[in-house]
């Protein structure tokens, strides 16, 4: 049968990659994540969430491959899943799968997938008991049947994200993960092309997020105009950002210190720092400890053993509730979701307030925004919204020059809105561009 692909997500849509590679005998899935955009089709959690497995297989939420599954009596018929980096669009779905499959994934991805684990609640999509997680780090290869995977770091807004070399009987095929060249790590990036460069590649699956909308920026320009807001801010400064970008915390809390303000983070936020600083010295985060940071609590009767963990770490006098800052205790950035805006009643913001979000608009990689309610809680509080970003992905120029030196045989342009664009901008380069239709099988 030779070496084949099958796209199962990521086809024509950011995120939700699927992609199951074969080699003779030999089945891996490179990441198995969340589609946002199918779930938005037929769910609106809480109330409608999927019961099933069944129910996602029958939508097309998740694949029809016989022995993937838990919930299946047959032997497992895939001998391992690589997840790429801890976005639930790449990694949520393996929820789903036996747990009898080798989970590859790097050590900050385990990391921070354990600790989502904790501070969420379970769903049928988002469950990672009971799996066994293989980590590997750049300069690991990770022998599985006839396949060698060489996993090599990237840049991207979130730690610990990485690209692949699969080593086939056919060849070397490439794929991208998430990548970027403009984030605060452009090292690990040129990393992974310089060893894909070497590879005489017979095939490249890249991502092409920024193809429709790009926004050309660095984490440096975002921290400067992140001070000229908040500077100029006379009342409070509010803002969201993923809780595991770890370049927009330390952003955020440089910007903190600058301006003479407290950074306030959410108890999540701090629990997954904690388990971060915790377990990988490497990522040099602000310590919880630190006097800039303070960490907010929501008014609850009871606390959940991981809130009570970070109370303990930080102690009393770091904790702060919506009472303290009516009261004008701290002058602060704080760091709320659209999910905790229920506070702003007890914080009843100044007037001359502002909100920076900082994440994709209008859903970030993470969570779906309901970005119409985000406006009406600020249009109510007289409150405006500055977006100050940095997108986690390669700039359109940037990725062209890439493939162009790459000079893979085939070309696959998956987590893209608009492939057909991706294609054409390529089109007069010395590879064969394929846009692939979900759930057909390429040979390479």
């Amino acid at each position: 049968m030779g070496v084949t692909l099958t796209f199962y997500g990521g086809v024509g849509e950011v995120g939700g990659n699927k992609i199951l590679l074969e080699d003779g005998d030999t089945r891996i899935f490179l990441d198995f994540g969340r589609s946002f955009s199918l779930s938005r089709c037929y769910f609106s959690p809480p109330y409608l969430s999927p019961r099933s497995e069944r129910e996602l297989i029958e939508l097309g939420i998740l694949p029809r491959v016989e022995g993937l599954y838990e919930f299946e009596d047959s032997e497992k018929a895939v001998d391992a899943v690589f997840i790429s980096h801890s976005h639930m669009d790449h990694s949520a779905h393996i929820s789903f799968i036996k747990r009898s499959i080798p989970i590859y994934c790097g050590e900050t991805t385990k990391i921070v997938l354990k600790a989502l684990q904790t501070i969420r609640r379970t769903t049928k999509e988002f469950n990672f008991e009971g799996f066994t997680f293989h980590t590997f780090r750049t300069g690991n290869k990770i022998r599985v049947g006839s396949l060698e995977v060489e996993p090599i770091h990237v840049d991207h807004s979130v730690p610990g994200a990485y690209a692949f070399l699969v080593h086939t009987s056919a060849g070397t095929i490439a794929y991208t993960g998430d990548f970027r060249m403009h984030g605060s790590k452009p090292e690990l990036t040129r990393d992974f092309l310089e060893k894909a460069a070497d590879s005489d590649l017979i095939a490249l699956i890249s991502e092409g997020t920024n193809l429709f909308r790009a926004e050309v920026s660095t984490e440096q320009e975002l921290m400067q105009k992140l001070r000229r807001v908040v500077e100029k801010t006379p009342g409070d400064v509010l803002a969201d950002f993923s809780k595991s970008d770890i370049d927009r915390l330390k952003s955020f809390y440089n910007v903190a210190k600058s301006s003479d303000r407290k950074l306030i983070i959410t108890s999540k936020q701090a629990f997954l720092l904690h388990k971060l600083t915790e377990e990988d010295k490497r990522l040099k985060i602000p310590s919880l400890n630190d006097e800039s940071i303070y960490v907010y609590q929501k008014s609850k009767k009871r606390l959940f053993g991981w809130e009570k963990e970070i109370r303990d770490i930080v102690g009393l006098d770091k904790m702060i509730d919506g009472n303290d800052l009516e009261k004008g205790k701290l002058k602060a950035i704080l760091v709320l979701s659209l999910y905790d805006f229920e506070e702003l009643v007890k914080i009843k913001p100044k007037a001359g307030s502002c909100y920076i979000l900082s994440s994709s608009e209008p859903i970030n990689e993470e969570m779906e925004l309901d970005f119409d309610k985000l406006i009406n809680w600020l249009s109510h509080y007289g409150i405006p919204q500055y977006h100050i970003h940095v997108s986690g992905h390669i700039m359109p120029l940037q990725l062209r020059e890439i493939i162009e030196n790459l000079n893979p045989n085939i070309l696959f342009p998956i987590h893209c809105e608009r492939p057909e664009i991706f294609r054409n901008f390529v089109s007069d380069l010395n590879c064969k561009t394929v846009i692939p239709v979900k759930n057909e099988q390429y040979k390479v």
